[in-house]
């Protein structure tokens, strides 16, 4: 077990991927995760596979695209037989833990961890006992904002105002998660067993509610709203052009002054403090695994469930998120200073689901029949070489292809058919247009590019949907299992899912079938 590496894998909710110090897009202070992309590995082109908590999360954690797993919407039932991670690496003998907002379908994830608290009330159970006892005995339960700005009541819930908490860094979320994580990183190592720990903070998601010290960080009459904050919208999607006027004219603001400018303003300052938040946790975790000897065999991965508009289109949160960039492209940094290249910048394109495939790689696990992942281990050693070559993130009815410097949204025709009526789409050019502020969709010079990814979009779901049964692919001839992960019954081979791996279908014995 000695020479198998620890995994610690930290996501944040909703951070937009500009979001970063060594960006320079908002001025926002990240020292700890700017130190770990200049030692590490950062991506910049990684794609989610949702613009929703759960979704992604069922993504990441089993290795399945969307379309495959079948979530779209937040919670849900257990997804009976398909893996995670960590029951794959506890199959393995090591320690599993998954602490924070984990967010995802009823006791999936729960009887797979040795450790497991829930702190956010959005799994069964609610929120973590050990978090609630915390603040009792501090007297501050009654002051957690993390889903709620308990003084304006029910108006308070979600909302998108930003003021400092009440609670220390200690007695946030951020700051109780990253010491609860050291505790079990020290547990395993007394133990002398390697560890996969998932922790998963709730910030910068909404209340943007940071502790004062990070609050104080900046100075609010000298934030600067991204460059698409205030512009026509000519072109852009209808319910994004809604949505945009809906935070224009609703009645959101509870703090005076209580004018969209001024609000917004108020939005941009608690987001960015609680991104410094999230960065001061990080630095906890990573400051221990240095002080401690664990950084030599531990790899750390930071990234996020989906992005958060931040200000940009002039909308305060994360919808309509398949509309942009700022929600489908995540921040995603790897670190092992012993293990991983230092200061390597990649700009190929990967995915969420790339993890679940390279953390088995990267321990010498069998990878997981059930994830449609990729292996980005040549990325993490500093070389080049494209892994994919669409980013796809899902919606029910529409999808967000990334493929090359250009990101194009479709949508069914009937879906905007009042004001499109010949069907409406998104292109953009990332690299002349990074804020995403012109709509290409429509132009002349564009069509053949339109429709080679329309196309692009069609071969991507039809070669990479996990069917039940197919004609001429394992029925006379199964194909190897996995140690435990495929089986033969009913005249079939599949894996634990119940699917078969899209990849044998390209190995059917014929055609007729396909």
């Amino acid at each position: 077990m000695a020479d198998r590496p620890n995994i610690l894998f930290i996501v944040s909710d909703q951070h937009n991927a500009k979001v970063l110090q060594h960006t320079g897009s908002f001025g926002v202070h990240t020292p700890h995760l700017s130190r770990m992309a200049a030692e590490g590995v950062s991506f910049n082109n990684a794609t989610t596979q949702s613009p929703i908590c759960t979704p992604s999360r069922v993504s990441f954690l089993s290795g399945q695209y969307c379309h495959n797993h079948g979530y779209y919407g937040l919670s849900g039932r257990n997804p009976g037989g398909l893996p995670t991670i960590f029951g794959h690496f506890r199959g393995a003998g090591y320690r599993t833990g998954a602490i924070g907002k984990i967010h995802c379908p009823e006791y999936w994830v729960e009887d797979d961890c040795d450790v497991f608290h829930e702190t956010c009330e959005v799994s069964i159970g609610g929120r973590s006992p050990a978090y609630t006892r915390f603040l009792k005995e501090r007297g501050k339960e009654h002051l957690e904002d993390n889903t709620i700005l308990p003084e304006f009541g029910e108006r308070g819930r979600q909302s998108m105002e930003g003021r400092p908490s009440p609670l220390t860094f200690e007695e946030s979320q951020e700051g109780w998660l990253a010491a609860r994580a050291v505790e079990t990183m020290q547990q395993a190592a007394a133990a002398n067993q390697p560890f996969l720990l998932h922790v998963s903070f709730p910030r910068p998601h909404q209340c943007t509610s940071p502790s004062q010290a990070f609050w104080d960080l900046y100075d609010q009459a000298s934030l600067t709203l991204p460059p698409n904050a205030d512009y026509d919208m000519v072109g852009k999607a209808p319910h994004l052009r809604q949505m945009a006027a809906t935070w224009r004219t609703r009645d959101w603001p509870l703090i005076e002054p209580k004018t969209f400018e001024a609000a917004r303003l108020r939005k941009l300052h608690g987001y960015l403090a609680a991104v410094s938040q999230v960065d001061a946790a990080v630095g906890v975790m990573l400051d221990y695994l240095r002080e401690s000897g664990l950084a030599d065999n531990t790899i750390v991965v930071y990234t996020s469930d989906h992005g958060d508009y931040a200000c940009e289109h002039g909308i305060m949160e994360k919808a309509p998120g398949i509309c942009s960039d700022a929600i489908t492209r995540v921040p995603m940094i790897w670190w092992s200073p012993k293990r991983l290249a230092q200061g390597h910048i990649a700009n190929e394109i990967v995915e969420l689901i790339d993890l679940s495939t390279t953390f088995c790689a990267l321990a010498g696990l069998p990878l997981l029949e059930t994830s449609d992942g990729k292996d980005i281990t040549h990325l993490l050693m500093g070389e080049q070489g494209a892994v994919r070559e669409l980013g796809v993130t899902e919606f029910a009815w529409s999808k967000s292809l990334r493929k090359g410097p250009y990101r194009f949204v479709y949508y069914p025709r009937e879906m905007f058919a009042d004001d499109y009526p010949d069907g409406f789409g998104e292109l953009y050019d990332l690299e002349a247009d990074p804020w995403e502020m012109t709509n290409l969709f429509f132009e002349a010079d564009y069509q053949g590019l339109v429709q080679a990814m329309r196309h692009d979009l069609l071969d991507w779901l039809v070669t990479t949907t996990r069917p039940g049964t197919v004609l001429g692919v394992n029925s006379r001839f199964p194909f190897q299992p996995a140690g435990d992960q495929t089986a033969y019954r009913f005249l079939t081979n599949f894996n634990r899912d119940g699917k078969i791996h899209p990849d044998r279908l390209r190995n059917a014995t014929g055609k007729n079938y396909l």
